[in-house]
């Protein structure tokens, strides 16, 4: 089976082929940040008329670059939610719609499925059962996974996501959108010792995250002190350990509650160097292992939409004519295949 898998969640269009037996084909990725930067965030509207835009010409390119025509396709994989419901929709139609035209089925796919799977286009891929720690701008959320559907919330964010936390402080930085990447490397210029923040919700049992206070905190610092460069740099050195910190105290603690020794992190936080370095470290000392996508697959893209949809065709599972998307939808509500 041969798939193209669309993405159109939020602020990217992203378009992959993808063949069971040859794996990726090709994969093509449109970014909307300078669009929405001089709004300091996503606007739905605009993104949603930008994925219009652009949807089209990238599958034509996706299906040029893994040299197929649409005879060669025998699925359509697109994002069905969670997301922007406008984003959502416009992928949804023009898969739905093209499903139709080519006489292929369609699927629906989660989005945070995706992440949690987007691991398995790499060699070595985990192995099930792990732990994934799927950690992006709207989620952070720790599952234990027994095979593709058979998900088991352990925690997930009771207010902000680790993702969204990076993007606050380094606004409050001053730094631009999107300010998490930009935080992450202002902080290679900190020093430790500096401050000392705090690992919210690690001293009481659970695996839930909170990062509201941590940002609250962050914003008291910044403004109370003499707000150099070097200051700065200082803040974001110790925001980001404490972020990475914590993450690295609950998955510890999943792993200890599950009697696992494989961990996933997935997201677009799982692109961070010090989280890296942090997690290797940690679960050699564990004798456990990590994965994680390949830097180009942390953040959204068509590619993880496609292998999860061909995973979910290959069992059957098909859309009806209707387009649908479901800006709501909990991951632990899919079925296991």
């Amino acid at each position: 089976m041969r798939v193209i898998g669309i993405e159109t969640s939020c602020d990217e269009t992203g378009i992959a082929v993808y063949d069971e037996h040859q794996g990726l084909l090709s994969h093509q990725l449109y970014s909307q940040v300078k669009l929405h930067a001089d709004y300091g965030g996503v606007v739905p509207e605009l993104a949603s008329r930008d994925h219009v835009r652009k949807i089209v010409p990238l599958i034509k390119q996706a299906l040029h670059d893994a040299n197929c025509t649409k005879k060669d396709i025998d699925g359509i994989a697109f994002t069905k939610g969670p997301g922007l419901v406008g984003a959502l929709l416009v992928g949804s139609s023009v898969a739905r719609s093209l499903a139709f035209a080519w006489d292929v089925p369609a699927v629906g796919v989660h989005h945070m499925e995706g992440h949690l799977l987007a691991p398995m286009l790499d060699e070595p891929a985990p192995e099930f059962p792990f732990v994934a720690l799927l950690v992006s701008g709207g989620h952070s959320m720790m599952v234990r996974v027994d095979g593709i559907g058979l998900y088991e919330i352990l925690g997930e964010s009771v207010d902000d996501a680790a993702g969204e936390a990076f993007d606050k402080t380094a606004k409050l930085l001053g730094l631009d959108y999107p300010g998490g990447p930009l935080l992450a490397k202002m902080a290679e210029q900190g020093e430790a010792g500096h401050y000392k923040f705090p690992r919210p919700m690690t001293d009481r049992p659970g695996l839930d995250f909170s990062f509201s206070g941590l940002k609250t905190f962050a914003a008291n610092t910044i403004r109370s002190s003499d707000q150099s460069a070097q200051t700065k740099a200082n803040i974001a050195y110790a925001f980001q350990e404490a972020v990475v910190d914590t993450l690295a105290i609950k998955c510890k603690r999943a792993l200890k509650q599950t009697g696992l020794k494989r961990l996933v992190i997935a997201g677009g936080v799982s692109a961070n160097k010090q989280l890296r370095v942090e997690f290797e470290s940690m679960m050699k000392k564990l004798q456990g292992t990590v994965f994680y996508p390949r830097l180009e697959f942390c953040t959204d893209n068509g590619a993880m939409i496609a292998y999860a949809g061909l995973k979910r065709l290959k069992a059957g599972e098909r859309e009806g004519l209707a387009t649908k998307a479901q800006p709501r939808w909990a991951l632990d509500e899919l079925e296991a295949i």
